[in-house]
């Protein structure tokens, strides 16, 4: 397992010292979950991948399952209109993720033969993909060499590397060049890597309570060694839902999902008493496309 050593590497790290405990213990402790199956193809891991942002896998579970159960193909979704994966979506919150995920499902059959892409450019060439899900992507479905940072491996890299207790709010140039200069060389290392690293932050290095018993690497964890330092930089963003617009854009999308036709404004009205905070949020989903106004005063789930 060769690394090329950056030089934005801390001095103090190994980066092979950390490679070869955390990928042992991914080794042992992975939870077996049905996208890090071989059958779950490259398709599967894209749909997790869009499911699993800001919501925890118990959530995204079962509406997972339901989703290849009745989409097994990039080909099958992009036959249906977008208004059925925003209904297929449930209450996973964050519903543009559905209609992103329907639209990379259309450029992919259109483009690419119904085959979800290799190569890491095209990847983040489909609609609603970013970085971290092309590179989450090209790294969990084709086993390739790419720094994959997402809030979990983000956490880790800042305890065990930066010897702070939380990373930014958001992610820095820093941070990507941490975590190129950690990259294992060889492709398929550097993939478990990716995974192994995601999960120790799920499952032992996380936000609150953490188990440095069970760390691997706790021995060589800097935050850890510093005698954990408190955070000290900006407030965490915190996540508040009740009484948000967020909520009411929930309960309007609720009556649609369960409505076989359109529903009249009246019954949208029922869901939420405060008529502006109503209105804003019933406006938001129309500009984001997740609602279709029709004559009469009716709305829908989108069909094109």
């Amino acid at each position: 397992m060769t690394v090329t050593h950056d030089s934005q590497t801390p001095d103090a790290l190994d980066p092979e010292a950390l490679h070869v405990p955390v990928i042992a213990w991914f080794d042992r402790h992975a939870r077996d979950l049905p996208w890090r199956r071989p059958e779950a193809g490259a398709w599967g891991v894209m749909v997790s991948e869009f499911m699993l942002q800001q919501t925890p896998v118990s959530r995204v579970l079962p509406v997972y399952e339901e989703w290849l159960a009745r989409w097994p193909r990039p080909a099958d979704l992009a036959a249906e209109a977008p208004g059925e994966a925003v209904r297929a979506w449930g209450r996973l919150g964050y519903p543009r993720r559905a209609l992103r995920l329907h639209g990379a499902a259309r450029a992919i059959a259109e483009r690419h033969g119904g085959e979800v892409p290799r190569v890491h450019a095209q990847l983040l060439a489909l609609p609603g993909i970013g970085e971290y899900t092309a590179a989450a992507v090209a790294s969990f479905a084709y086993g390739q060499r790419h720094a994959v940072l997402d809030t979990n491996v983000r956490r880790v890299f800042a305890r065990a590397a930066t010897g702070i207790q939380y990373p930014p709010n958001a992610t820095t140039a820093a941070e990507r060049r941490l975590a190129r200069a950690l990259l294992p060389d060889e492709e398929g290392t550097a993939a478990r890597w990716a995974a192994a690293s995601m999960e120790l932050g799920a499952l032992v290095c996380t936000a609150r309570n953490e188990d440095c018993g069970r760390c691997p690497i706790a021995s060589r964890c800097a935050w850890r060694l510093a005698g954990k330092p408190a955070h000290d930089g900006p407030a965490r963003r915190g996540q508040t839902y009740a009484g948000t617009d967020r909520q009411v854009r929930g309960r309007l999308l609720a009556v649609l999902r369960e409505a076989a036709t359109p529903v009249p404004q009246s019954a949208l009205d029922a869901v939420w008493d405060e008529p502006v905070q109503r209105a804003r949020a019933l406006d938001g989903l129309v500009a984001d496309g997740l609602v279709e106004p029709l004559d009469g005063g009716l709305y829908r789930l989108p069909l094109g």
